[in-house]
């Protein structure tokens, strides 16, 4: 497990989260906090992947297609970033603290939810987080958004699943339109075949900028991919693993993120993800309906 490397975890010491107010007898429990609010559900997939909604396809150049322009290698490149990519920080007070991990916006039909790793906003109450895309060197040209609510499975909350160390964000922005419609987003997909080549972005700890690396991913056991490529440490946790990224916007299908086994690795040469099934496709449609 990662969280910092004294503690062998990618993501931050101080990981944001939500404490149990209430938790319903049944498939679904909610869960809220000071800032928060988590649903939880093992609610079945029933048909949901099919139901992903296509993608927004605005044309983003610059800063976008650095992604899509990443060459094969092992070795994380530093990248200016991408719209749809971004580091969670912790906030107090309207001043951003540190971030932690890192997150996508994903299509929705609501245009305001995001993906990450579970792990990542699990841990501590009361924290409030938000979101910053394509975050670089100090600028934020897309603002900060607020987590408004988590959606977790309860396979994750109740033992930790490594097979379920995904969530969705719910994000917003006092008086702003959805960040989808600023941002453009990446196409959540679900089950997918072992072995892709995926453009893999994430935020390590004490850097001021994001990261990118393009190779194969392998099937080291059920229901985990593995990526293999130097410099994903602490932080990077929650990184989309991106399949057929559009050369034009730097958009692409999420297939993974940074997680699952080992909450993604204990060297930042190998990272992990859950493999995206009819688990995080009903976890999507949750998160969707807003319930």
């Amino acid at each position: 497990m990662r969280a910092r490397r004294h503690s062998r975890r990618r993501h931050a010491a101080s990981r944001a989260a939500a404490a149990w107010l209430s938790r319903p007898s049944g498939r679904f429990a909610v869960v809220g906090t000071l800032t928060l609010g988590v649903v939880v559900t093992v609610t079945p997939a029933n048909g949901a992947a099919s139901d992903i909604a296509t993608h927004v396809e605005n044309a983003f150049r610059g800063s976008a297609s650095n992604v899509s322009k990443v060459s094969s290698s092992q070795s994380g490149q530093a990248i200016t970033g991408t719209p749809a990519v971004g580091a969670l920080f912790t906030s107090s007070k309207g001043k951003l603290g540190t971030h932690f991990c890192t997150a996508s916006v994903v299509n929705s039909p609501t245009g305001d939810l995001a993906v990450t790793a579970a792990h990542c906003v699990t841990g501590q109450s009361g924290t409030t987080i938000v979101f910053v895309p394509e975050y670089h060197s100090g600028d934020e040209p897309y603002g900060q958004w607020t987590v408004a609510k988590v959606y977790v499975d309860k396979a994750w909350t109740s033992n930790a699943s490594q097979n379920d160390d995904v969530a969705f964000l719910k994000l917003s922005r006092s008086g702003s339109v959805p960040i989808e419609d600023v941002t453009g987003a990446e196409t959540l997909a679900t089950q997918t075949t072992g072995k892709q080549l995926v453009e893999v972005i994430g935020y390590p700890d004490g850097s001021n900028q994001p990261i990118a690396c393009k190779n194969w991913t392998s099937q080291p056991m059920s229901d985990q991919l593995e990526f293999d490529c130097a410099g994903y440490t602490d932080g990077t946790s929650g990184g989309p693993f991106l399949a057929d990224v559009n050369v034009t916007n730097g958009q692409g299908d999420v297939i993974g993120v940074i997680g699952g086994y080992e909450q993604g690795g204990y060297t930042p040469s190998v990272s992990y993800s859950a493999e995206f099934s009819s688990n995080v496709a009903a976890l999507y449609q949750t998160a969707v309906a807003g319930g």
